[in-house]
């Protein structure tokens, strides 16, 4: 893990679009953070103090994953570009339930330090404040359609439905269709919707059969027109007359 400086509004351009012009060229110079590089695997967040960054952790590029078990179930979640975090946020604070939380990184990531004198440089930008909270309350609007997408009774809905929202936030169009640049395994799309991964392996057969969706080395092929799948899951949910 290595460490460089960067202009915030450079690496991330859309936390300064509520600005005016002239604004937007000083806090380009001014907004300066350091730069974490993470490499590949296991990682510690307690190697970034709390204090050290009041804001939190600012994804500029990478994907990292939080495992979150209790006994022998976990699920995670999935950030990646423009999320915040505060992984030195315990989770026993909020619940007196035996979790635990484990952090990786899946591909290599570079994450801004909002440190003491970035929020105090900030709050001369209220517009890249609000940016900054808007960020933190995306993150939790995410988390419940996760909520919602695992409430599917089938396999292969919640798992395409869960491929689609990360494909809205971070998908790239091809000529071929929509390509979620993550390389995540069976394992982790278990974990992010809550099934065993013999079973995820199963539904992405059944899902490539019907040409739906593609494992390439960039990540997953999405294949088809999403303003269409929300039909079939809500015929199945709908409960009978």
């Amino acid at each position: 893990m290595s460490r460089e400086l960067a202009r915030v509004l450079e690496a991330d351009p859309d936390l300064g679009e509520g600005l005016a012009p002239e604004e937007l060229e000083r806090a380009r110079h001014q907004l300066v953070a350091g730069v974490l590089q993470l490499d590949t695997g296991a990682w510690s967040p307690e190697s970034v103090a709390a204090p050290a960054a009041p804001f939190g952790l600012l994804v500029l590029d990478g994907v990292l994953l939080r495992d979150l078990s209790l006994g022998r179930r976990s699920s995670t979640e999935v950030l990646g570009a423009g999320d915040i975090l505060r992984p030195w946020d315990a989770d026993a604070e909020v619940s007196e339930l035996p979790l635990v939380t484990r952090w990786s990184v899946l591909q290599p990531a570079r994450v801004a330090v909002l440190d003491a004198r970035f929020r105090q440089t900030a709050l001369a930008y209220p517009a890249v404040v609000d940016a900054l909270l808007g960020r933190m309350a995306r993150r939790h609007r995410w988390l419940s359609v996760r909520l919602v997408v695992n409430q599917l009774v089938r396999l292969d809905d919640r798992l395409l439905l869960a491929l689609w929202a990360l494909a809205e936030r971070w998908g790239r169009v091809t000529p071929d269709g929509v390509l979620v640049p993550m390389e995540l395994t069976h394992s982790a799309l278990a974990r992010l919707v809550g099934a065993r991964r013999p079973s995820v392996t199963s539904a992405i057969g059944d899902l490539a059969a019907a040409r739906q969706l593609e494992r390439t080395e960039d990540g997953w092929l999405l294949l088809g027109d999403p303003a269409h799948l929300t039909d079939p899951v809500t015929d199945r949910l709908r409960a009978p007359a």
